[in-house]
């Protein structure tokens, strides 16, 4: 792929690794998002043509659009910053990506497969860590138990997050948590039910958390009971559970203004000694009426490691035309085994 894939966002701390990963591959992609000075001095630095636009500018992203086969979207939070992208991409023909986990960003996307199919557009958000490895987990356990019930997934992963994660955490704290209930999306307290699981190296507590799975994992699987926790300490599912009594005050203005400074004065996001030294995993069980069970276990990179790795690998099998028009979960597109063909990926059971 040449510039007909553009990187939006591809100045933030993983659109930048995202970016790294497209040259890596042989690719020159353009780079695009609001502003100019940081993009100015990314493009200058990897020598890749750049447009400064507004996602505020529906006209100048249809412009943008117009000569790209496949758009991949890295400016968070997806929630405020999907719907153009997406409106722009089903008006020019161009697929659209995202590396989104937010569950309200999946099933907006999903409500628009009627106007992708019309428009000859892939629809694909999530092709991350948020949700590659997790919903090829899903639908591997789904293939080992075709009668399966319920499915729980939990994730791990090291190093310190980025501003764009934790921005969309910040926004998020004192929403509650989400589980799939009969089919449907059930809105739970933050911290609503903990249990051990065992990711290969011995029991580790986890807590129920509102990842994007709850949404993907039914589009891919079908499973109509969905749960997904996050591996946690004990002192931080205190404080999630005391958010739920807080929720009132960290909603607020002041209290949402002073989280996202602190935010902005941090790193961008974990180094890259950091990224090389841990790993993330993803551990899950999918389980029949009659009691029968399936587990197994994904581990790979550091997760802004593997976001890089599968969203610019899943671009081009799009580009390529390799899915169909519509919306996708990555492995509803792809199976259950293309997680398997990015380095430093491997499954057990």
């Amino acid at each position: 792929m040449g510039p007909e894939l553009v990187i939006y966002g591809s100045y933030g701390y993983t659109g930048r690794l995202v970016v790294a990963e497209a040259i890596a591959r042989g690719h020159r992609p353009l780079l695009a998002g609001r502003d100019p000075a940081r993009l100015g001095a990314q493009a200058t630095e990897a020598g890749l043509p750049h447009t400064v636009v507004d996602l505020g500018d529906p006209e100048a992203l249809r412009r943008l659009l117009s000569p790209a086969v496949v758009a991949l979207h890295c400016a968070g939070p997806f929630v405020h910053t999907s719907r153009p992208l997406v409106d722009a991409c089903l008006a020019t023909g161009t697929h659209y990506l995202d590396i989104t986990g937010e569950i309200a960003v999946f099933e907006q996307v999903a409500a628009r497969d009627g106007d992708a199919r019309a428009a000859d557009v892939v629809l694909m958000p999530g092709v991350g860590f948020d949700v590659v490895p997790s919903d090829s987990l899903a639908a591997h356990l789904k293939r080992a138990l075709p009668d399966a019930v319920a499915l729980e997934l939990a994730i791990r992963g090291g190093g310190r997050l980025s501003r764009g994660t934790a921005t969309t955490m910040v926004e998020n704290i004192g929403a509650g948590g989400a589980v799939r209930r009969d089919g449907h999306i059930k809105r739970v307290s933050a911290g609503w039910r903990s249990r051990m699981v065992d990711f290969g190296d011995g029991p580790t507590l986890a807590v129920t958390i509102p990842w994007g799975d709850v949404s993907t994992a039914w589009h891919t699987t079908g499973i109509p009971d969905i749960t997904v926790y996050a591996a946690s300490s004990r002192k931080q599912l205190r404080l999630l559970r005391a958010s739920n009594w807080l929720a009132p005050l960290l909603r607020t203005g002041p209290v949402q203004r002073y989280l996202k400074k602190r935010v902005d004065a941090a790193a961008p996001g974990p180094s890259d000694d950091s990224r090389g030294r841990t790993t993330s995993d993803v551990w899950g069980e999918a389980r029949s009426a009659d009691g029968r069970s399936a587990q197994a276990v994904i581990r790979g990179p550091n997760g802004y490691t593997l976001t890089a790795l599968t969203s610019v690998r899943i671009a081009e099998v799009v580009a390529a035309g390799g899915v169909a028009p519509g919306f996708h979960t990555p492995a509803g597109a792809l199976g259950p085994d293309f997680v398997l063909s990015v380095p430093g990926i491997s499954r057990s059971g």
